[in-house]
Parts: structure tokens; C-alpha cells; sequence
């Protein structure tokens, strides 16, 4: 499945920063991390990290999939409202998928620091504000629940709003204290490339083509004509695993996004915090670590590369133009574009944990706009199972839930 179109920004920005070899050798593991993206590299950390002998491939280039096209904002928000959630799956299991996010940000920063990461990490401020004055009614009973649920926010008025971010068509919102920002292309490279060091086998060019479960084993085949033999594999391979499971569990969807020329005053107006607003599909925001601005959206039911590319250069138009509007007397000089595929669940949650048809396996896919974040959780999740321990997320994140 070709996830992108372009080079985004990011691939552009950071270059090839490691190479690895294909497989040419049969080998054998504890854990075989199948996907190298943001998602793949934290399990791989946190296997190395847990002193399991681990090896994680990839079919592409590493971190050439979906985690090269992400706009990498970093939110505790989930796509589904906390008051609508509670509703789905029940007030324990909402707060509980909340506050794993919120915990997730502050994990991802110890984590960037243990490994002396360079790839910007930076806390911001979250601003999610009603585009619509028909959202104000339902975005304040949102803004109740996560103050009853104990989450640190203030609710702006449409004035306090122009004032402080000189947003325009903005009729209240609120601002939430937990947020970051990371180029998430620099960090699998960079955790992938420390554990390296540390005994991860690193393997790219290298698809995956069968996998037979032996006695006490699962034996991966690969194109290149080798194996390796498997204690456990963990599938990290995001919106490829719709080819992979036969049930329907996500819908996919293109998402497009722009970034600017380098622009040091508008940059330096908006660096601490991210946007989003309530449209449909909702516009996000936010800068980058080398004075530029993002905005993406506009999304598309995914259908196939060569219409979401066609669609490029009119949704980078698009917003522009929504941006001329939001932040009225300010320009935006495009300099990137780009479209990248993403998923979308029935209760805005990922799908973690077992799958009936795969045996001695465990799916890690962090749908949605908290990707990132429920890798995070999902990391942590893998760890306990791989020690017969039980998760409390477990039930909530589960197929056929």
C-alpha cells in the first residue's frame, strides 16, 4: 500500500539518516517487531529496554511509511469527544484511554531525553476551539467532562481567543496545558539507531511474506529467501494491517497537509502551542522546529494512491486559503505539500493486543490523530503481556470489541 505521496516534509528535512541491510541470513528471536515507524521503534526500545533478544524489518526504507507523513502533534485528546466516549464504552474505560494519552506525552519526553534525542520534542499548549457557532454548546459539555475527569484546561471566549492567538472565526474554545510536538521521523531513526547499539537487529528491504507456527516458534519468511524463527511477533505495520485482517476495523482516509517557508515571526507567534478546531473534517496547526508553519486536513475517504495524489494541489490550495481566513493580515508562502493515509475507528481508539489468526502474536496500531501516543501506551501494554501480566486497557483496545 503506497501510505504517501510526495516526499513530506519531514524526509525531505532530515535526509537518509541510517542505512540498514536486507536479510541474508537465517536468524533467530525472542521478538520480531515487523514495521519500522515511530510505532515498531518504540517496541523495539522497549524489548531491548526489558533485555529481549529482538530483531525488527521492514519492507520499505525504515520509517518510509506513514511515520514520514505525520504532522507528529501530540495530544491527549482523542478524536472521539471524552463525553461521547463514555457513552461507547463506559466512564472507566474513557478516562482511563484519556489519561493513558495524557501519561504517554510525558513518557515520550523521558524517553527523548534518555536517548538524547534531537529530534525537537518540545511541550506546547493545546487549543481546540469551535470553527462553528453550532459547536460551542457541545465542545463547553466536552470541556466539563475533562474538568470533572481532573484534566488541567481553561475555557476561552471568542474574544479571549482573537486577543491571545488573533484567530479569526473562532466562538470560544479551550486550552489545555498537555501537549508536544516531535519530528517523529528523526526519533524512530534515532531510537531504532541506539538500540542498534545495544543488540536490536535491524534489517529494511526486507518483506514479510508468510509466517507457519511451529512447536514453540513462528517461523517468518521473507522475499529475500530467508527466515527467522520467533518467539513473538509484534505486527507494527499501521494501515497495512486492513490487508492483513480479514474482519473490517478501520476506515482509511487521506489526509493532506502543508508547510511554509521559513517564517521566523510567524513561527515564533504560534511555537507553544497546537490548534485544532471543530470543522469536519478539523483543521490542525502547528509549527515546526526550523521556523515554519503547518496546517493539514481536508480530508478524503482513502480509495487508491493516484486519486488522493490528483487531489494535491487542490487541497493544498484549499488550505492556504483557510489559513488567510483563521489568521486574517498574516501570509502563508507554501514551500510543502503533501498527502498521507490514516485511519479511523468506530470509538477513535487503537487496536492492541491478540488476533485469533495470528498465534504468538500481538498487534500494535495506533489509529487515529493520537497515533503516536497510543504507541506510547502500546509499548508499555506489549511489555506487561510479554511478562503473562494483565493490562487494564487491554478489554478496550481489543479486536473484535
Amino acid at each position: 500500500m503506497d501510505l504517501k505521496s510526495n516526499e513530506p516534509f519531514w524526509l525531505v528535512k532530515d535526509g537518509i539518516m541510517n542505512s540498514y541491510p536486507s536479510l541474508r541470513e537465517n536468524l533467530e528471536c525472542e521478538i520480531l517487531v515487523v514495521g519500522s515507524g515511530i510505532t515498531g521503534s518504540l517496541i523495539a526500545h522497549q524489548c531491548i529496554k526489558e533485555g529481549y533478544n529482538t530483531i525488527i524489518v521492514d519492507k520499505r526504507e525504515l520509517v518510509n511509511g506513514s511515520s514520514s507523513a505525520t504532522t507528529s502533534m501530540l495530544q491527549y485528546e482523542i478524536d472521539i469527544p471524552l463525553y461521547q466516549l463514555k457513552e461507547l464504552i463506559g466512564e472507566e474505560g474513557a478516562i482511563a484511554s484519556y489519561e493513558a494519552c495524557a501519561q504517554a506525552i510525558r513518557d515520550l519526553g523521558e524517553i527523548c531525553s534518555s536517548i538524547k534525542s534531537k529530534a525537537g520534542y518540545k511541550l506546547k499548549d493545546s487549543l481546540y476551539y469551535a470553527s462553528r457557532k453550532k459547536d460551542v454548546r457541545w465542545l463547553e459539555k466536552e470541556y466539563k467532562a475533562r474538568k470533572d475527569a481532573g484534566f488541567k484546561l481553561d475555557w476561552l471566549s471568542e474574544t479571549e481567543i482573537c486577543d491571545k492567538y488573533d484567530i479569526h472565526l473562532a466562538y470560544g474554545g479551550m486550552l489545555s496545558v498537555l501537549g508536544a510536538s516531535v519530528d517523529a521521523f528523526m526519533l524512530a531513526h534515532e531510537l531504532i539507531a541506539y538500540n542498534s547499539k545495544k543488540g536490536l537487529k535491524v534489517f529494511d528491504k526486507t518483506e514479510l511474506i508468510k509466517v507457519q507456527s511451529k512447536r514453540g516458534h513462528e517461523l517468518a519468511e521473507f522475499e529475500t529467501g530467508y527466515h527467522i524463527k520467533a518467539k513473538k511477533i509484534i505486527y507494527c505495520v499501521g494501515y497495512e494491517s486492513a490487508n492483513m485482517i480479514p474482519e473490517k476495523f478501520v476506515d482509511l482516509l487521506s489526509t493532506f497537509a502543508i508547510v511554509s517557508e521559513v517564517d521566523y515571526k510567524l513561527n515564533q507567534s504560534y511555537k507553544d502551542v497546537l490548534i485544532w478546531n471543530t470543522s469536519d473534517p478539523y483543521l490542525y496547526m502547528r509549527t515546526t522546529d526550523d521556523d515554519r508553519f503547518l496546517i493539514g486536513g481536508e480530508d478524503e475517504e482513502f480509495r487508491n494512491p493516484e486519486k488522493r495524489d490528483k487531489l494535491l494541489p487542490v487541497k493544498a490550495k484549499k488550505l492556504r486559503k483557510e489559513f488567510l481566513k483563521i489568521f486574517k493580515g498574516k501570509d502563508f508562502y507554501t514551500d510543502f505539500a503533501w498527502a498521507g493515509t490514516f485511519g479511523s475507528t468506530k470509538d477513535g481508539l487503537p487496536y492492541i493486543g491478540e488476533h485469533k489468526k495470528f498465534k504468538n502474536s500481538y498487534f500494535v496500531l495506533g489509529f487515529g490523530g493520537n497515533g503516536i501516543t497510543f504507541s506510547v501506551t502500546g509499548m508499555q501494554m506489549v511489555a506487561t503481556w510479554l511478562k503473562n501480566e494483565k493490562h487494564p486497557l487491554t478489554p478496550y483496545f481489543a479486536f473484535g470489541r
